[in-house]
């Protein structure tokens, strides 16, 4: 039938992604020549002097879920939370190496199939010095937050920037993420309207389902649970840049993929393997971690 063939070559098509990717990546570290080179690299001074008191509270003895919700703004009954991530100066510089990178002739490939504009992070070369050690440092927060989605062990991600302006994507309809927990960071620049929204958590469909708004805020993020139910409302005005990281556990989804809801069948892959990932040899895997969702 036709259905079946279009999404024989979707499976085709996803097949490939990650090559051809290896080939961008390849291209980009060969010919690209960054504008601002330093943020390419995660420093202190990127991060909200917020960030770094609640990493020291993380980090601390005695730290509890109770007293970092003190830290952070949370909204209403679904576990979204935000906090100040990055300084604004940070913001600006990363957007404008995202908007020389978009600019030049570099090869680019889509962050995901509802995000036509915008750069996956990986091909810059940013995973390593930038995306891995911002994970590892949310760890203490995400161990206290969502203990049961292997918060404290989210030992892969993908992390992609999106672009929202009135000529290009304006919105983003309903969808969970392929992830355990997501970061989501705005980025600037100037923008009215297009806030985020949030519906039930893919596991719990509710008849008439309650969805909350909230603002972007510049350089803050909201964390959630990646199968919180979401989308964003039209821009009215400007660009929207947001820094988006799906954060994975092999603990859990080893278990069950969060997409088909079954226990995946594990075959070799580059990279990350959509967080489907083997820990590394000699390193024993971490205690067992409860998957019910809450």
């Amino acid at each position: 039938s036709v259905v079946y063939l279009q999404i024989e070559a979707e499976v085709q098509r996803r097949k490939q992604l990650i090559h051809q990717s290896v080939e961008r990546r390849a291209i980009i570290s060969k010919c690209y020549k960054p504008k601002h080179p330093e943020v390419y690299t995660l420093q202190d001074s990127f991060l909200a002097p917020e960030f770094l008191e609640i990493e020291r509270f993380c980090t601390s003895p005695g730290a509890d879920l109770q007293g970092l919700l003190s830290y952070l703004e949370s909204f209403s009954d679904k576990r979204i939370y935000r906090l100040p991530v990055f300084t604004e100066q940070f913001c600006q510089a990363l957007v404008d190496e995202l908007e020389n990178f978009e600019q030049s002739d570099m090869p680019k490939g889509r962050p995901n199939t509802m995000n036509n504009y915008g750069v996956l992070l990986n091909e810059l070369g940013m995973d390593e010095p930038f995306l891995t050690p911002l994970r590892e440092r949310l760890l203490p927060l995400t161990a206290l937050l969502y203990p049961e989605l292997g918060g404290a062990c989210l030992d892969s991600h993908k992390a992609f920037v999106v672009k929202y302006s009135l000529h290009e994507d304006l919105d983003l309809s309903s969808h969970y993420d392929n992830a355990e927990v997501t970061l989501n960071v705005s980025l600037g620049k100037e923008f009215t309207e297009g806030n985020l929204y949030f519906g039930e958590f893919n596991q719990d469909p509710s008849p008439v389902p309650k969805y909350i708004e909230v603002e972007h805020v510049w350089g803050r993020g909201l964390l959630h649970r990646g199968g919180q139910i979401h989308g964003a409302l039209p821009i009215a005005s400007g660009q929207r840049w947001n820094l988006i990281v799906w954060m994975r556990s092999s603990a859990i989804r080893n278990q069950l993929c969060p997409m088909c809801r079954r226990k995946p069948e594990l075959v070799e892959a580059e990279g990350f393997g959509d967080g489907f990932t083997e820990p590394p040899q000699g390193e024993e895997l971490p205690q067992t971690v409860n998957v019910c969702a809450l």
